[in-house]
């Protein structure tokens, strides 16, 4: 990137003894409540998460869990599909383009997804509005929180911990959930009969939620999360970032509603701090971009509502770009955000592509090691293998084994086998060949293994037949 595109970052000055303590105490955030058009767009993006994540579990699918990372048995069912070990690859691939999304997001609009749809965003937000109705609104908490021990204080600050402590219970149970069915997950942590890594994992879960949502909150974004760090380099002038016109807000400086601050040669901001108040990170957007902004726009919400009441305009803090805030034009699509997009719409076509085409069939052969071969009491070169076929339908099929790379040669043994929806076979089969026909003492060949009645399930593994050493 060039220097002149790079976005001028906030210098933070040293205090007057020249020292900055890296390990300071934590100052609490006490967030003012606003309302507004971007927090309406955030219950629509917040809202369908925890609908998702709490209710998915609950789904069923042919008898099943709609959504079960079944561990034990080594198989993931996702609705009509079943994963198995060997489909690990597509995971790695959804989590490749998972990537290239944020880039590409990231990209255009900033950090949209940390202010709309992540987790720690969303389940901070309820955590938030349960302080919020048991303590009170900032000025009451702010109050509370500097007043003596009392019977009052007592219960609100209990009333706070349990319905935190509420929350975070029911979303470890929701995520055990999803690897082990919940209905009976639940009948067994209330009898005291589920199984000890089900305690494990739901107490695990319930206190990583209760700490990180309620205690952590802004630190994991600030701290925790490796986002913050390196979104500066998916970052360029054009943009979109919640940012604070300085042209039109300096200087500032309060006045009565509805003054002229050009009479005042005062900007449009009356220094109310409300933007500051409503930050869940604790940042003053008014120094300009600094990285723990995650574009929750409750700023710009908190401003339109003060720009109101004095009878301003709109959008002193709003979405915009650094090249629009010096006056420039801004370039919406440029070469980088293009390749982004072009790259993530390509992987995630194939990925479809490969899931919807995906053949239920797995094959593994493994040739026995313990001698390169045998020769029979009728002269014939024999090989033996264990074939492993895997089901990974939920119906039973009968299979029938087939080989070819080597004229002449012959299965023995049973060359069709019935295998059970979601289950795996494994069979012995000895190939045969008549050491005339040998052309190579180390031929390549392929078993292939295909479903009776669905031709389209049908896979083939290489394998290898060694024979005796042929004269040159």
């Amino acid at each position: 990137m060039k220097k002149s595109e790079r976005i001028p970052s906030v210098e933070i000055q040293a205090p007057e003894s020249g020292e900055i303590d890296l390990y300071q105490k934590r100052e609490k955030i006490y967030t003012r409540k606003v309302e507004g058009f971007y927090q309406r767009i955030r219950l629509f993006t917040g809202w369908p998460l925890l609908l998702g994540y709490f209710l998915l579990p609950w789904l069923t699918w042919d008898g099943r869990p709609a959504v079960l990372f079944d561990l034990p048995a080594r198989k993931f069912h996702i609705f009509h599909i079943t994963l198995w070990p060997q489909d690990l690859p597509l995971l790695a691939w959804l989590l490749i383009i998972a990537a290239f999304a944020l880039f590409t997001v990231t990209m255009w609009a900033g950090r949209v997804w940390c202010g709309y749809t992540c987790p720690q965003t969303v389940w901070t937000a309820i955590f938030m509005w349960a302080e919020e109705f048991a303590e009170g609104s900032r000025h009451q908490r702010i109050k509370l929180d500097q007043a003596p021990w009392s019977a009052e204080k007592v219960a609100r600050k209990t009333l706070k911990h349990v319905m935190w402590f509420g929350f975070a219970f029911l979303t470890g149970v929701t995520f055990v959930g999803y690897f082990t069915p919940i209905r009976e997950l639940l009948i067994g942590l209330f009898t005291l009969d589920a199984h000890f890594w089900s305690y494990a994992w739901t107490v695990f879960f319930t206190g990583a939620t209760y700490i990180n949502a309620g205690w952590l909150r802004e630190q994991v974004c600030i701290y925790m999360c490796p986002y913050a760090r390196f979104q500066a380099a998916m970052f360029d002038r054009d943009t979109l970032i919640v940012s604070y016109d300085k042209e039109r807000g300096e200087p500032r400086g309060a006045r009565k509603v509805g003054t002229d601050p050009a009479a005042l040669s005062l900007g449009d901001c009356i220094d109310c701090s409300i933007c500051v108040q409503v930050c869940p990170t604790g940042i003053d957007i008014r120094d300009g971009l600094q990285y723990e902004c995650i574009n929750c726009a409750l700023c710009i919400d908190a401003c339109n509502e003060v720009m109101d009441r004095m009878g301003y305009a709109r959008g002193l803090i709003r979405y915009t770009t650094e090249n629009a805030l010096d006056g420039k034009p801004t370039r919406m699509l440029r070469p980088r955000l293009m390749g982004y997009a072009a790259i993530l719409l390509i992987m995630a076509g194939l990925f479809v592509y490969t899931v919807l085409t995906r053949v239920p069939v797995g094959l593994d052969v493994v040739r026995e090691r313990t001698q390169l071969y045998r020769e029979t009491s009728d002269g014939l070169v024999e090989n033996t293998y264990l074939l492993t076929i895997r089901n990974m339908s939920e119906q039973a099929h009968e299979f029938e084994i087939s080989m070819r790379g080597l004229e002449g040669a012959q299965l023995v043994g049973s060359t069709r086998v019935e295998v059970a929806g979601g289950a795996a076979h494994e069979l012995p089969l000895r190939l045969t060949v008549d050491p005339a026909a040998l052309t190579n003492s180390n031929v390549d060949i392929e078993f292939v293994v295909e479903a009776t009645d669905e031709p389209s399930y049908r896979a083939t593994t290489e394998s290898r037949f060694l024979g005796p050493r042929l004269p040159r």
